[in-house]
């Protein structure tokens, strides 16, 4: 009986061994489950070349050849839509609602790999204040975020706030921006830092975009472009020159960078969204891919030219071409299809793309149109994939742009790699150059100089002259409406007794025996005399000094004898001299004429004695006065 129990627990645990046996042999036998592979975001050439992307938690380096380089764990999710900026060595990017400063672990520091540069809770006020936003300006050392319903905040690379501004602006009591709805308007683009021009923009929601300074929140210009759309993306380019894309409606739109106004405008094939970003070259040309699967470039004055053309049909291009080491070339990604059909309906087109087959690699410079390289993949370029780290990650266009982007594939002997500092010093120089360009027979800055140096000479002159009228007695004593108002009189008089005096000089040359028409045209010339010294004296506008008095004038007075010179209608000089008597005679002839600087000039003057007339006709007034005088003056009693 024990020996039949114990002979059944025997065959009972062999079944069960063997049963094991079998079921893990089955197991060994059985296939792999398949691989999952990791998301990874699009990547970044960081200043030493290498490849930077984030996945999941972690941030990766990668080789140009597509191994791993070195792994940061961050302790928080990134935000693969947002890519990640540099500064030296250090990486900052977005990850939750937080901004993570990044030292990689091959760079000698005594600081952490990663740190927590900036932590924001956007659930604090109960509405979206996530971080959208993220850009670097190494020149001024300082960070700009774009925060949702909050607005931007620049701080320095030491983590200290510097300024923070709003889609509302105050400028003097007149506010700037968001006008038609200040509730609900908000920034909604990232800042994009302009290195040439040291200044960055953005955009609100309704469709304004901004200039502003990176040391300080002023505003250079606010441009509303809400007419070709309120989702819009920029690209800085040179020569003065702003391209901001509208894709909703295919439309590209150059502006002055320093005014803000619209410079061209140019319509594109349809673009397939916001994440297509333009892509500018050190030659100032923008090139952004199209649906209708040719790539467009544009220059900044507004000339634009279609690549890739003559494979169009059957392909799209729905990703931006990604820039060689050189900055002047560019490498395009086009997606060949089997099949593709458009559809428009009102401002917006639709393109579906059905199976598509092999993607189409090319490097070309868009202000020459040399192509440089093709490649294909799957084709040649999967064996760069394959062999590489990157194959555990589910890449895309992207990927692979950046890829031969770093590994410098298919450039040529011709073509010179830049450092990214290069670049942008290149860029600036033409973009400056062009700006202050003058005569090219001439310096520009020898014209600034000449041009400064004339409106220095013209203020001297102008301040002299004002200084000069200023410090007159008759301004100081009467004020400048009295002063004005006498001197504007004293013109009227002159004009009154210039036109009495053409008067009495055509009656006394048809008479010329009328002593009374001289008698008052000696009286008025000299009331004429005596307000011109005026107005060239202290009512003038320069210095008090007198002018001298015009020589040959009317009259001439010489002690006891007065001159009258004047022309008749046959243009014969006519001289005429009137005999006085000695004044310390009683009962002869008195002339008297009192001036002063009232209003006004009297003159008088009588005559008991007989007045004797010289005539000497065809002599000249100054030949007459010289010679005859002297005579007369001889033959006067004593």
């Amino acid at each position: 009986m024990a020996m039949g129990v114990m002979w059944s627990l025997c065959l009972l645990v062999c079944s069960l061994i063997g049963a094991a046996r079998s079921e893990s042999r089955a197991l060994q036998n059985a296939p792999a489950p398949p691989r999952v592979a990791r998301a990874l975001s699009a990547p970044s050439i960081a200043h030493d070349g290498r490849l930077v992307a984030c996945s999941g938690k972690d941030l990766l380096g990668f080789e140009p050849n597509g191994s791993f380089a070195w792994i940061v764990p961050l302790g928080h999710t990134c935000n693969d839509s947002i890519g990640p900026v540099f500064q030296g060595e250090q990486v900052y990017l977005v990850a939750e609602d937080k901004v993570i400063k990044v030292t990689p672990r091959n760079v000698h520091t005594a600081k952490p790999a990663s740190e927590v540069f900036f932590s924001h809770n956007a659930t604090s006020s109960g509405r979206s204040e996530e971080i959208i936003g993220l850009a670097v300006s190494g020149s001024y050392s300082s960070l700009f975020l774009t925060i949702r319903n909050r607005g931007l905040f620049a701080f320095s690379l030491r983590g200290e706030l510097q300024w923070s501004a709003g889609p509302a602006l105050d400028f003097f009591g007149y506010r700037l921006g968001c006008k038609r709805n200040v509730s609900g308007c908000y920034f909604d683009s990232a800042p994009v830092v302009d290195q040439c021009e040291g200044v960055l923009y953005i955009s609100n929601t309704e469709g304004q975009l901004y200039s502003l300074y990176i040391d300080n929140r002023g505003v250079r210009w606010i441009q509303d472009l809400s007419s070709h759309g309120k989702v819009m993306t920029v690209a800085p380019g040179n020569s003065g020159c702003l391209y901001i894309v509208f894709p909703r409606k295919s439309i590209v739109v150059g502006i002055n960078a320093s005014t803000g106004n619209i410079s061209w405008t140019q319509n594109t094939g349809p673009i397939s969204n916001e994440k297509n970003l333009p892509t500018v070259d050190s030659n100032g040309w923008m090139s952004i891919g199209s649906l209708d699967g040719a790539l467009y470039s544009i220059s900044p004055d507004g000339e634009m030219r279609k690549f890739l053309g003559e494979t169009a049909n059957g392909s799209v291009i729905h990703v931006g071409p990604v820039l060689d080491c050189s900055g002047l070339s560019m490498y395009v990604a086009k997606t060949i299809a089997e099949g593709k059909s458009i559809q428009t309906t009102g401002d917006y087109t639709y393109v579906s793309v059905k199976k598509p087959s092999f993607i189409l690699f090319t490097l070309l410079a868009p202000a020459t149109g040399t192509i440089y390289w093709t490649g294909e993949y799957p084709g040649e370029l999967s064996n760069l994939l394959s062999s590489s780290d990157l194959d555990d990650f589910t890449v895309d266009e992207t990927v692979v742009l950046t890829l031969l982007s770093a590994s410098k594939t298919g450039i040529s002997n011709t073509t010179q790699c830049c450092t990214r500092r290069q670049k942008i010093a290149s860029t600036c120089r033409q973009a400056k150059a062009k700006f202050v360009q003058a005569d090219s027979g001439e310096p520009s800055y020898v014209l600034l100089l000449i041009f400064l140096l004339v409106v220095i000479v013209i203020e001297a002159v102008a301040i002299s002259l004002c200084c000069i009228f200023w410090a007159k007695k008759r301004l100081q004593g009467n004020g400048l409406q009295k002063f004005l108002e006498k001197r504007h009189s004293l013109h009227s008089k002159r004009r009154i007794l210039g036109k009495k005096i053409s008067e009495l000089e055509q009656k006394a040359a048809e008479d010329v025996s009328s002593n009374e028409a001289l008698g008052k045209l000696g009286e008025m010339v000299k009331a004429k005399e005596s307000v011109e010294r005026k107005l060239s004296g202290s009512y003038s506008l320069g210095r008090d000094e007198p002018s001298l008095q015009q020589q040959g004038s009317l009259p001439l007075y010489h002690g006891k004898y007065s001159s009258h010179s004047f022309h008749s209608s046959q243009k014969e000089s006519i001289t005429v001299f009137n005999v006085l008597s000695d004044t310390s005679t009683s009962g002869d002839g008195t002339s008297s004429c009192s001036s002063d600087d009232s209003d006004y000039e009297s003159c008088s003057g009588t005559s008991s004695g007989e007045m004797e007339l010289d005539v000497w006709p065809s002599r000249s007034a100054e030949e007459a006065g010289h010679s005859n005088t002297a005579n007369v003056e001889e033959e006067s009693p004593t």
